[in-house]
């Protein structure tokens, strides 16, 4: 019933991937939400986002910020990366994360998601067809539009963890 948007992993998060084992198993594209998946809402990236994508490119890792918020914040937390993004994508939306693999010369088979919200992140990317891992958002303030999906979220991922034999 909800299957559609059950992630193909679940972790606390972003910072605990083991991004060694991904790039040893052939992906090579790393697509990724901003808020709360890499650092709290509006925030600027930190010394710990940085230090991540210094590693990431450091493994041979192509990057992209694929976020729904609008220009500004997104090129202004990507200066400190210098990553490839897109903003206002629209998720779940597939358009973007075809448009996003296309910028990093990746594909479906070679490219993985990572964020903190089911219906927005995961859902689309189970609807582009690639590999997904849904992180614990960073904070807990987040808009009021979010933390009311955040009510239905609970209850898919009761069933997600059901299924996993987690519950």
């Amino acid at each position: 019933m909800f299957n559609c948007f059950f992630p193909d992993e679940y972790l606390d998060s972003t910072y605990v991937i083991n991004f060694d084992d991904l790039y040893a198993q052939g992906y090579r594209g790393l697509l990724f939400d901003i808020d709360n998946t890499l650092v709290p809402h509006g925030a600027p990236a930190d010394e710990r986002a940085c230090a991540l994508f210094a590693h990431l490119k450091e493994l041979g890792f192509k990057c992209c910020f694929l976020s729904n918020n609008q220009y500004e914040r997104v090129s202004s937390f990507n200066d400190a990366i210098g990553a490839q993004f897109i903003e206002n994508a629209h998720k779940p939306s597939t358009k973007n994360y075809i448009r996003a693999m296309e910028l990093l010369g990746t594909d479906r088979s070679n490219t993985v998601f990572i964020g903190d919200q089911l219906f927005t992140d995961i859902y689309g990317a189970k609807r582009t067809g690639i590999r997904n891992i849904l992180v614990k958002p960073l904070n807990p303030k987040e808009e009021i539009q979010i933390v009311l999906k955040r009510y239905l979220e609970r209850i898919v991922l009761y069933f997600y963890r059901k299924e996993e034999g987690n519950s």
